[in-house]
């Protein structure tokens, strides 16, 4: 049977460097999909750069709603702009950057129910004393 998820009953995920809500993932009775909005602030002055992460046997496509960003790859760079859509393939690391002068907002879909499991992710340095 079909349903409506709102995005206000995502799950808020504690991810570094962005907010991030899950709003359709295996907890939430998806089979073989997770869905998830992340939103990238500008980067203030001093604010640490949080690394590459990778997601094991899994895809990731980004597609870009607002903003502009820059995803640093093991295969390169890539400039993204609202309306732009990038596939990562499974292993990859990258990290998206927001480079622009608003937030960014990405919306982020992964071919498995639960992402999580597949995900490494390093801890992103603290800033430094005085920032």
């Amino acid at each position: 049977m079909a349903r409506v998820y709102k995005q206000s009953e995502g799950k808020r995920l504690g991810l570094p460097g962005r907010t991030s809500v899950e709003i359709l993932s295996g907890e939430k009775g998806a089979r073989g999909m997770t869905f998830r909005m992340v939103e990238i602030p500008v980067p203030a002055p001093g604010d640490p750069q949080r690394g590459p992460h990778h997601h094991n046997d899994t895809e990731e496509c980004i597609y870009v709603l607002s903003g502009r960003a820059t995803t640093y790859a093991d295969s390169g760079k890539y400039p993204l702009e609202a309306g732009d859509t990038l596939l990562m393939p499974a292993g990859e690391k990258h990290v998206t950057r927001n480079t622009g002068s608003q937030s960014l907002v990405l919306l982020c879909f992964f071919p498995v129910a639960d992402v999580a499991k597949a995900t490494e992710e390093p801890p992103t340095p603290k800033a430094g004393p005085g920032r």
